[in-house]
């Protein structure tokens, strides 16, 4: 089981910081406001309230063993480039920050950082994408020449296996999880529609109607996916 610490609760933060834990990563969450860090103490494994400057209370949490850290604080720049700093001090070898600006990421890039994120010029792509690809909920370009999708199935795709589709052969991609509503009964007995993901389907699943696709590949490959009907 993966290690992550995601240091900073705001919107980001608490977002990455439930859904690693969603997905079976060990998560430490860490912020200053303590309502915050009582909010989410019943969704991650473990919730403290710290400052992220401190070296001896990261050190102390055991932050120096995690696999992976998420530095999610935006707002305030110098507690940002701090943070990192402290956190390549103490050893952890991958760590991802947020950036609000161009000169706030390349600072982060020279003091160690491993990716940078830039919510607001991925939010902006992401709103592009979706005017002009209606069915693409997201769309994650990485530096290197990869991207992440999530999108409504292509009337193509519906009806054939994904070992039918040779995803990998014709596109460099690859279907990571797929999205569909099943038939479900609450509490109260009454009839519903409830969403369930299947992570790493089989070759063998079929792609139904109203699928939503987690694919992950080339950039190119994945643009001539998104050009599909």
């Amino acid at each position: 089981m993966s290690q992550i610490a995601v240091i900073g609760l705001g919107t980001f933060g608490y977002k990455c910081a439930t859904t690693l834990a969603s997905m079976g990563a060990e998560v430490i969450a860490l912020d200053l406001n303590a309502a915050v860090v009582d909010d989410i103490k019943e969704r991650v494994q473990h919730a403290v309230v710290a400052d992220s400057n401190d070296e001896k209370v990261l050190r102390s949490i055991g932050i120096s063993d995690v696999d992976a850290a998420i530095n999610a604080i935006g707002e305030n720049i110098e507690v940002s480039i701090m943070t990192t700093v402290i956190l390549r001090r103490l050893g952890v070898s991958k760590i991802i920050a947020r950036a609000i600006s161009p000169t706030h990421a390349e600072v982060l890039r020279e003091i160690g950082a491993s990716r940078v994120i830039q919510i607001e010029e991925q939010m902006g792509e992401q709103v592009a994408r979706s005017l002009v690809a209606s069915n693409v909920f997201q769309h994650i370009s990485f530096p290197s020449g990869y991207s992440l999708i999530e999108m409504g199935a292509p009337r193509s795709f519906i009806g054939r296996t994904l070992r039918d589709l040779h995803l990998r052969k014709n596109y460099g991609a690859l279907c990571v999880a797929i999205q569909r509503k099943v038939a479900a009964i609450d509490d109260k007995g009454h009839s519903l529609m409830k969403n369930q993901v299947h992570p790493a389907p089989d070759p063998g699943d079929k792609i139904h109607e109203n699928d939503i696709l987690v694919l992950v590949g080339a950039e190119s490959g994945i643009n001539q996916i998104l050009e599909l009907r």
